[in-house]
């Protein structure tokens, strides 16, 4: 069971929902997105999806376009991420799935991702734009062998076919896009997102992840009352942007964090 897994075990068992952070790996570079892991396991973060740079990111808004390109102008590749969870795995279990696209996978050789992604501690991965139907036994069958998740997303948008095979071949979580369009902070969140949790779970067991479009505290609140997790990105990475070369990023960011989480874990 990877360290994903377990987490969301330990939640339920405790009657909690879960807070998951995005943050694009190398932005503004390796040694600070290490840094801002471990403080975010200080205010109450309870997994990360780690951002693997793509010079052609489909699904993310501006701003993680923008913390994505400053990551290649520094020259991070995916053996960089990979090395960078490794050394995070010295001082902290915090469970990390890597959000990528196929490229960066497909160059690095599929064998040797899913090999290299289990020696340095990864726990699983969302490959963003290949669904299940594309994602092909041999790749599943061996993140599997290796203990690593398959995250996949739904939509408001997707079939009762495409809820069904999602719910089969997920493992981990599944992650429900809570709007149709790219990331990006929103003022409201959509009307639908009770109704489609609920048609989700119709399906499954497995726990449900909301993200895209998240960012306060009330709307963390909101999502908990129907998810098992809250994921939020583009709220975090536009605060790493705006804190570029400031001294107390770290701090500055785990703090915003911390007020995200803090309707979660009982701290308002």
């Amino acid at each position: 069971m990877s360290r994903m897994s377990e987490k969301f075990q330990a939640l339920k068992e405790r009657g909690e929902k879960g807070f998951i952070a995005y943050i694009t790996a190398g932005d503004p570079d390796l040694d600070t997105t290490r840094r801002l892991i471990a403080a975010f396991e200080e205010v109450g973060v309870d997994g990360i999806e780690l951002g693997v740079p793509f010079s052609d990111p489909m699904a993310d808004g501006p701003v993680n376009q923008r913390a994505a390109q400053r990551a290649l102008r520094h020259g991070v590749s995916l053996r960089d991420v990979l090395e960078m969870v490794g050394e995070l795995r010295k001082e902290s279990a915090m469970p990390v799935d890597l959000f990528t696209y196929f490229n960066p996978v497909f160059r690095y050789g599929t064998e040797r991702f899913v090999e290299d992604a289990k020696c340095f501690g990864v726990d699983g991965a969302l490959v963003l734009d290949v669904p299940p139907e594309e994602y092909g036994e041999d790749f599943k069958r061996r993140m599997d062998e290796a203990g690593l998740d398959t995250v996949f997303l739904l939509a408001p948008t997707s079939t009762e076919a495409r809820i069904r095979l999602v719910s089969e071949w997920a493992s981990g979580f599944i992650y429900y896009v809570s709007r149709t369009g790219v990331t990006g902070e929103r003022n409201a969140l959509a009307s639908s997102l009770r109704s489609m949790v609920a048609r989700i779970r119709a399906f499954t067991e497995k726990p449900i992840g909301v993200g895209f479009g998240i960012s306060d505290p009330r709307q963390v609140l909101e999502v908990a009352q129907c998810a098992d997790a809250v994921i939020v990105g583009s709220a975090i990475v536009r605060r790493i942007e705006e804190h570029a070369g400031d001294p107390g990023l770290v701090e500055e960011v785990s703090r915003f964090v911390g007020t995200l989480t803090a309707p979660l874990k009982g701290n308002v």
